[in-house]
């Protein structure tokens, strides 16, 4: 599967009594992540993969937003803790897209 390294302001998104802090991924990876895809969709079109930002490495899912034209990435609180990064700041992400 496919590995991407790219830098993104993360931003944060409010919802129904939650705050959520998202990147979104850049155009370029988006497409060649869809390009990627086969077999039937996942929920909400996810896209499995593992995150790596500083020293953090965790597992979670991306998903497509046609708000943003492209795939989000949830940034849990535990790795903003750990990397002293928030909204607002701009972070080095390098995900590996997991087999469904």
């Amino acid at each position: 599967m496919g590995e991407y390294a790219f830098d993104a302001q993360l931003w944060l998104w409010n919802g129904e009594g939650a705050q959520w802090v998202f990147v979104t991924v850049p155009e370029g990876v988006a497409d060649h992540v869809e390009a990627q895809q086969t077999g039937p969709e996942r929920g909400f079109g996810a896209v499995k993969v593992q995150v790596v930002i500083g020293a953090s490495t965790w597992k979670t899912s991306m998903f497509p937003s046609k708000e943003h034209a492209s795939y989000i990435l949830p940034i849990k609180a535990a790795v903003r803790r750990a990397e002293g990064i928030a909204a607002g700041d701009t972070a080095a992400v390098s995900i590996t897209l997991i087999a469904p």
